[in-house]
């Protein structure tokens, strides 16, 4: 019996990780990019984003023989896309990246395949990808569409990811996978794929609830970061420690408050809560007003900076972190980043030190600012005025707060409250 084969399109934050832990199971696995490089870096078994683990298990799904990496797409038992879901100025999802993956993979279909839809996405995104296959291949037919050709049958489903960056390779096989199908076949199929690695429970519905599911668990968060984001404004005001406030609070056995900070960012906790509004304005207006507080929260912190640097008459600021959240790399919607570069535009007279540990050079959006300029984290709050704690990265924790003495300090994170 040949072995089953499986071929991963995007091989990003979530494509990569996903793809190696199936190769390590056992599975033939091809991954496809349109990103030369990235794919040149990966067959020599170099990672191309920072996750604990990946490089090691990376090189052994290499050396097995189990999977390899390309610019081509090639023909496979099943596909699992997982590519970008931006959103557009009204925020409905750009679909350009996801139909982009329908086009490279239609020609390849032959009957009997299975295409997963990994990739965050609004409710019906999996049928209108789905569409767009069979428009491009008429001679193929979704599964439970009726066939009264006999056409030869491919096989949809939405199976969205849970993953936490920075724990990826642990949560890949430990967290629950919702397994969306659009016929009970194809549920099936999908579900066979995700236990050759997942031993959580693989929980099975139709494929819009599996779309609607994921968004609903990031808005949810979203609504809770948005109410202790609102609380840190409020006991600013007050003159109230909203560190302690929250610890207080939380002492009590039904509340657990989550902590505030300088926005939400990440591509699911950022986007996400937005494709349910576009799906439904006139009833998501929790939804709504949440995002918008959090979205503020930058605005907020650069105020708090502005205001430090006029008390101290500082000429220069450590900023400390760009990530969206900490030990990672990964920049995006990242509300550090965003005050990053607001303040090197709007203050042009100071010079921005900025510090995260997790690149080698400035993003390109801070790369045209003369003010600002990477350093060891170490050297910029030794040489700044004014320190701006954006993210909590293990660095900084570690950091002695003796050596603040004298500075402003706008810690966003609570981390030296």
């Amino acid at each position: 019996m040949t072995k089953p084969t499986v071929a991963f399109v995007g091989l990003g934050y979530i494509g990569l990780p996903t793809a190696v832990v199936m190769a390590n199971s056992g599975v033939d696995v091809t991954g496809v990019d349109v990103n030369a490089a990235n794919v040149e870096r990966i067959n020599r078994a170099e990672v191309t984003i920072v996750e604990p683990g990946l490089e090691a298990e990376l090189k052994q799904a290499i050396e097995s023989g189990n999977f390899r990496a390309t610019t081509e797409q090639v023909h496979a038992d099943a596909y699992i896309i997982a590519v970008p879901t931006p959103f557009t100025d009204n925020y409905d999802v750009d679909m350009k990246y996801i139909y982009s993956a329908a086009e490279a993979i239609a020609p390849k279909l032959e009957g009997d395949e299975l295409v997963i839809l990994e990739s965050t996405s609004p409710p019906l995104t999996t049928k209108k990808m789905a569409d767009k296959i069979l428009e491009l291949r008429p001679d193929l037919v979704a599964d439970g569409a009726g066939n009264p050709e006999a056409k030869p049958v491919v096989y949809f489903a939405h199976c969205p990811e849970r993953i936490l960056p920075g724990k990826a390779m642990e949560e890949l096989r430990t967290n629950d996978r919702i397994i969306g199908g659009q016929s009970e076949e194809a549920t099936k199929r999908a579900t066979a794929v995700y236990a050759t690695f997942c031993k959580a429970e693989l929980l099975p519905t139709n494929d819009v609830t599996a779309e609607m599911a994921k968004l609903t668990e990031n808005s949810f968060r979203d609504v809770n970061i948005a109410f202790a984001n609102e609380l840190s404004l409020i006991a600013d005001n007050l003159g109230i420690n909203v560190w302690e406030l929250i610890e207080l609070a939380n002492h009590h056995p039904r509340v657990n408050i989550l902590q505030p900070g300088p926005g939400v960012g990440g591509h699911c906790i950022a986007v996400d809560p937005w494709f349910i509004v576009s799906s439904d304005p006139e009833n998501s207006k929790l939804i709504h007003t949440a995002r918008k507080v959090n979205d503020g929260k930058p605005q907020w912190v650069i105020k708090k900076v502005k205001e430090a640097i006029e008390q101290t008459g500082a000429s220069r600021v450590a900023v400390l972190g760009l990530a969206f959240k900490a030990d990672i790399d990964d920049l995006r919607e990242s509300p550090a980043l965003n005050i990053a570069v607001d303040i090197a535009e709007e203050l042009e007279n100071i010079q921005f030190l900025v510090a995260e540990p997790n690149v080698q050079e400035l993003p390109k959006r801070l790369k045209g600012f003369d003010n600002a300029e990477l350093k060891n984290y170490e050297v910029a709050i030794a040489d700044a005025d004014v320190v701006l704690l954006l993210v909590d990265h293990k660095e900084f924790k570690k950091f002695d707060t003796a050596k603040l003495s004298g500075k402003a300090v706008v810690d966003t994170k609570g981390l030296w409250n």
